[in-house]
């Protein structure tokens, strides 16, 4: 099997369900607090499905074309990562309808939508953890998770003992994957929603199934249905044993999100770290993998990227040209591109602000300029990584990505004062006395004596071609 063919076209836009848009006050909790509240870690400010649908002109305007979506299914929490049903959208974000129609829409716009996976563990009112609660040792699904003795003590305070928790804790229950039962109820889960319409799955915390023969029956479950379906690991780390036929397409990058942020970060670190780590993880994986490797600057379980910029518009600038030029899929977090900002969860979850006074438009343009570039550059989504220069004492540096007959050069000024950057660029092939133009603006550069002299503002880049 081999990494999808539209994965590597893909500008994912990932959406927090409760914080997006609230289309249907209908099925709105009697609490929800108004929209753009505080965010808190209980409460509920209902967004929901019908808010996607309704907002789906912003989304092709802005020229995403993949959405991930956290958590949709029936929970007690605002995050969802607590499964109650696996097999019914949560009544506050709506019904089966609304995903179908959500899916149809994305579809006719050749856009992808794929689903956020917690298969590791659930919620304490998944209907067999509740009949472990009610019959004890005689309940026919005691074998269904990893219990250490009855009765199990699931509400009191304090960390779970009588069974293992996700981080101990008691409201999530984990699953006993080596169950032959277990298995087949989570593939069936799989498999009925890329039934209905889904393009994949994002696989919550799947190293802590620490199994390969599971991921590998999961794998051939998902592509039974849909061949073309991407799978998705949230692994933090490096490691290169998550991809492949018998695990994921690509990881979440956070690898390359704590790179690009150091290169930009106020307080300056260490660039010369930053600029070979940017080398070495562009070859750590098989080229199809690095290339389906999503890849981040903001998430749901992350500070945002403005607040990682310190506030600084023209730093995020700086980290999304690094991001949209890198090998992988770029991803943003909804509300990234406007300028919402907010520090860990809870803060990181804040509610979109529809009311385009408070948008940072210059940003959003900035984005939404590398989109389309990046949709007209097959170099920059499916060309080779190739290091060009690097200058880390003036923190200046270039890369290339080169397909075929294509070539982008990708120049980088990351200090705080313009620089005057002569890069060479003999292993771009390309011969003295040729002009290359910045995709990114209306700068033209001549090549001469095999090098290219640019005069690089503070904190900014460019794409010469």
């Amino acid at each position: 099997m081999t990494v999808p063919g539209w994965v590597q076209d893909s500008i994912f836009y990932q959406i927090f369900p409760d914080r997006f848009e609230n289309g249907d006050p209908t099925n709105d909790p009697i609490n929800v607090q108004p929209w753009g509240s505080k965010p808190t870690v209980w409460g509920f400010q209902g967004g929901d499905l019908r808010g996607v649908l309704n907002r789906f002109d912003y989304l092709i305007d802005l020229g995403v074309n993949a959405i991930y979506l956290n958590p949709i299914f029936q929970a007690t929490s605002n995050h969802r990562y607590n499964t109650m049903d696996y097999y019914k959208i949560d009544p506050r974000l709506g019904d089966i309808t609304d995903f179908k129609e959500l899916c149809e829409r994305a579809h006719r716009q050749n856009i992808r939508v794929i689903l956020d996976g917690v298969f590791n563990h659930c919620g304490r009112s998944f209907f067999a953890f509740a009949d472990v609660l009610e019959n004890r040792e005689y309940s026919p699904y005691r074998d269904w998770f990893h219990i250490q003795h009855f009765p199990v003590d699931a509400f009191s305070p304090g960390d779970a003992k009588d069974y293992l928790a996700w981080w101990s804790i008691k409201s999530l229950p984990k699953f006993n994957t080596s169950n032959p039962d277990v298995r087949r109820y989570l593939f069936g889960v799989a498999r009925y929603w890329l039934e209905q319409g889904a393009d994949g799955w994002r696989l919550d915390v799947p190293n802590e199934i620490d199994d390969d023969e599971f991921w590998a029956e999961f794998r051939h479950a998902v592509r039974s249905v849909n061949p073309e379906a991407y799978l998705l690991g949230e692994i933090w780390k490096p490691d290169p044993r998550w991809v492949g036929d018998d695990h994921f397409d690509g990881l979440m990058n956070y690898t390359l999100r704590e790179c690009i942020l150091n290169l930009v970060d106020p307080g300056g670190r260490d660039s010369t770290h930053c600029i070979s780590k940017l080398d070495s993880i562009s070859h750590l994986y098989p080229p199809q993998n690095t290339r389906a490797m999503y890849n981040l600057l903001g998430s749901h379980d992350t500070e945002r990227a403005l607040y990682m910029c310190g506030e600084d518009n023209q730093r995020l600038k700086l980290a999304y040209i690094l991001l949209f030029a890198y090998p992988g899929i770029p991803a943003i977090y909804y509300g990234d591109e406007i300028g919402l900002s907010g520090g860990k969860d809870p803060e990181c979850r804040a509610a979109f602000p529809w009311d385009e006074k408070k948008w940072d438009h210059s940003l959003r343009s900035h984005v939404k300029a590398l989109i389309a570039a990046r949709k007209s550059l097959p170099a920059l989504r499916r060309g080779d990584y190739r290091h060009i220069h690097s200058d880390h004492r003036r923190h200046c540096f270039a890369f290339a990505r080169q397909l075929s007959n294509q070539s982008v050069l990708v120049v980088i000024n990351a200090s705080p004062v313009r620089r005057h950057v002569c890069v060479p660029v003999i292993e771009m092939g390309w011969p003295d006395e040729r002009i290359v133009r910045d995709v990114l603006g209306k700068g033209e550069y001549r090549i001469n004596g095999q090098t290219v002299l640019i005069d690089l503002p503070p904190l900014s880049g460019l794409w010469l071609t």
